[in-house]
């Protein structure tokens, strides 16, 4: 288990730190996921995340709409054995809690 799954690990659990890890990466890391959050209409939302302050909630089907026309997301989902709307479900409980431990200082990474 390399670094960022072992800080994902500790806040959605072992089961889910490999899916939101890859999902994260395949979409270019913290900077990705928020720059697609945003060019959806979801960047206040995406950087409640990176920010210290309470993370905003976002649902599956926000999710199925930004990631969408990834193919990340239906691969992931078969991978785990679900459907991607499931996934989405999923992601969405666990992917602001990733997001913000992913930026402890409350700002983006260095790309």
């Amino acid at each position: 288990m390399g670094l960022l799954d072992g800080l994902i690990g500790g806040v959605v659990g072992a089961e889910m730190a490999s899916v939101v890890n890859t999902f994260i990466q395949q979409h270019g890391g913290v900077h990705g996921i928020v720059s697609q959050l945003e060019s959806q209409g979801l960047g206040a939302t995406a950087r409640s995340w990176v920010s210290s302050g309470a993370n905003q909630a976002i649902s599956g089907e926000e999710l199925s709409r930004a990631f969408g026309s990834s193919p990340i997301l239906a691969e992931l989902a078969a991978r785990a054995g679900m459907s991607p709307q499931e996934l989405a479900a999923k992601l969405s409980q666990a992917l602001p809690g990733a997001i913000d431990k992913l930026t402890p200082g409350g700002s983006l990474p260095p790309k």
